[in-house]
């Protein structure tokens, strides 16, 4: 049984100073984006319009919380060569950095001294975190929301840790 959480909309909007998402695989199975993938994975073609249908709810809500103050950043561990997904990830991060997030990218090799999490997260005001599950394959298989002062302490350092050593998506290059 999927387990759920309040809505990231939801959460984003009781956010007041930050929200950070660190994302640790290298190969996601989001059911929304399938068709994306496979038709850039045959055309290289990628809707990476801010305005498109597909885009412009997440880059709306991610733009109303940048304008009340709020900072979202996000880091990606990779392992490299990186895989076709974070190839696709790669290629539309412009559309995250049009919303006003910020993103930098870790090689795996440089996190291995990390203490990470065993999940990825969304963590809000350094407090509430949301944590996504997935399945062997990549498939989302729900979040959980957690207030726990120790798991919130680790996820914030975590976070920490990766941005101070990853490189900004700008200077990050797909090997």
């Amino acid at each position: 049984m999927p387990l759920s959480a309040p809505p990231f909309d939801e959460l984003l909007s009781r956010c007041t100073r930050s929200a950070v998402h660190l994302e640790m695989r290298d190969q996601y199975g989001v059911a929304a984006e399938a068709s994306d993938f496979r038709a850039w994975l045959e055309t290289g073609q990628l809707d990476t319009d801010p305005h498109s249908e597909g885009w412009a709810p997440w880059v709306d809500l991610i733009s109303r919380a940048v304008a009340r103050g709020v900072s979202v950043r996000r880091a990606r561990i990779v392992s490299e060569p990186v895989s076709d997904y974070i190839r696709y990830e790669h290629a539309s991060t412009v559309v995250n950095l049009a919303a006003g997030e910020d993103v930098r990218w870790l090689p795996r090799r440089h996190a291995s001294e990390i203490a990470l999490p065993g999940n990825d997260f969304w963590l809000f005001d350094s407090q509430i975190i949301r944590w996504g599950y997935f399945s062997g394959d990549g498939a989302l298989v729900g979040h959980e929301v957690s207030d726990d002062p120790a798991a919130a302490n680790l996820c914030t350092e975590a976070f920490a840790t990766v941005w101070d050593r990853a490189i900004p998506h700008t200077q990050y290059a797909i090997h």
